[in-house]
């Protein structure tokens, strides 16, 4: 038996009638559900790159619905057998409707003015994708297509659904091909688009609303195109305007000097970044030098410097006053940090030791991971706090 499928002829239909057949116990990740067969149903299963359709079947909550040859409805609670009303969670079903519509002609468009066949479609919970394959789609042939798909929707065609075989929907002129036997499904955009498909679709292009097409990137050898349709539309097209609202304020300009201004704060933080770097370095090569002062030989006659550094030391003068220090003959530096237990363990080649050896010793009585070579060693700690104990575990280790 296989379920009769009502949103194939209607997908406006929000409740049904149906016969509950089986209903069997499972788990929906790790809760308990309960797997219900159903004669007919107006519920759309998982299928194409659409999602699934929420509602209910009785007193139950529709959890998923899955397409293994008969439909397979997950619920909530046990449904008795017999008799049952069903309904679909129209937001959610008219919401899937616009979006997978608004692919169907944006894919259309892509292909009969660029050359841009969609190989693949996915529905997500904030934005859709198609990924076209062919060359880079260019800025122009984005707005193209979106602009082409939009002029379709204004003039409100009818769209219908059409049963054939593969060999008459090529005739036709399907936009894909299928070599699938029998009657397939098929969605037509009057004038615009024909191409078979067993998903939910709008009744005119008119109820699509608008297409917006934001984003653009690779995806392995093809290109994958983010949009959204209709209230989507609205809601992404809202959220963006008041997101460039916030970035005018954040710079102090208008909304339409923030790519000037962005660039302009992106050049001074780059001229800012070149200035604190050597800022720093100059300052670690002083502190290296005052360090190694005040060091004494241990009776190995090495210069063992070892400290741990608050969060206020930034990594990159951490970096400088090692290597710095490592310079000098017969040194050997242990440093540790505590904001983020990252540990830099080195010396100069005189010294004599492995650092990378020690940094292991270290890790075996501190929880961490690292490595590196003789002179110069570098690893991060689990538990960053234990940063000064690190340290000086390692000084002890050296120093007898």
């Amino acid at each position: 038996m296989k379920t009769r499928r009502l949103y194939y002829d209607d997908s406006y239909q929000r409740e049904f009638s149906a016969q509950a057949l089986s209903c069997e116990p499972e788990l929906h990740g790790a809760t308990p559900a309960w797997r219900v067969l159903l004669d007919c149903t107006a519920l759309y299963p998982t299928s194409g790159g659409q999602p699934h359709d929420l509602g209910k079947v009785g007193d139950a909550n529709v959890l998923d619905v899955r397409d293994d040859e008969d439909i397979v409805h997950v619920v909530d609670r046990e449904v008795p057998l017999g008799s049952v009303q069903g309904c679909v969670d129209w937001g959610r079903r008219f919401d899937h409707m616009q979006q997978h519509t608004g692919q169907h002609l944006l894919s259309a468009m892509f292909q009969e003015r660029y050359g841009r066949p969609t190989v693949s479609f996915h529905l997500g919970n904030q934005l859709c994708t198609i990924d076209l394959r062919g060359p880079e789609p260019t800025e122009e042939i984005l707005e193209g297509a979106e602009r082409a798909a939009n002029q379709i929707i204004s003039e409100d065609r009818p769209i219908t659904v059409r049963y054939g075989t593969a060999e008459e929907f090529e005739e036709m002129g399907v936009r894909k091909e299928v070599k699938r036997e029998g009657i397939l499904r098929a969605i037509e955009i009057e004038g615009a688009d024909l191409q078979p498909c067993g998903g939910t679709h709008v009744k005119s292009t008119a109820e699509i609303g608008i297409i917006l097409v934001r984003n653009c990137t690779k995806m392995r050898q093809d290109w994958r195109v983010e949009f959204v349709c209709g209230r989507r539309a609205a809601r992404t097209a809202r959220h963006d305007f008041q997101l460039l609202q916030r970035t005018a304020q954040e710079l102090g300009c208008a909304p339409e000097d923030v790519p000037a201004s962005v660039r302009r704060a992106t050049s001074e933080r780059d001229s800012n970044f070149k200035v604190l770097k050597s800022l720093l370095q100059r300052v670690a090569e002083a502190d290296a030098a005052m360090a190694l002062q005040s060091a004494k030989p241990d009776k190995n006659g090495r210069r063992v410097i070892a400290r741990a550094f608050d969060e206020t030391s930034r990594p990159e003068y951490l970096n400088h006053f090692a290597t710095q220090l490592a310079k000098s003959e017969e040194t050997v530096v242990l440093l540790g940090r505590f904001a983020c237990g990252h540990l830099i363990f080195a010396q100069h080649a005189s010294a004599g030791l492995d650092m990378t050896a020690l940094l292991k010793q270290v890790f075996a009585q501190f929880a961490g991971k690292g490595g590196g070579t003789r002179d110069l060693a570098r690893g991060k700690l689990s538990d960053a706090t234990q940063a000064e104990r690190a340290v000086a575990f390692a000084e002890g280790l050296i120093v007898q």
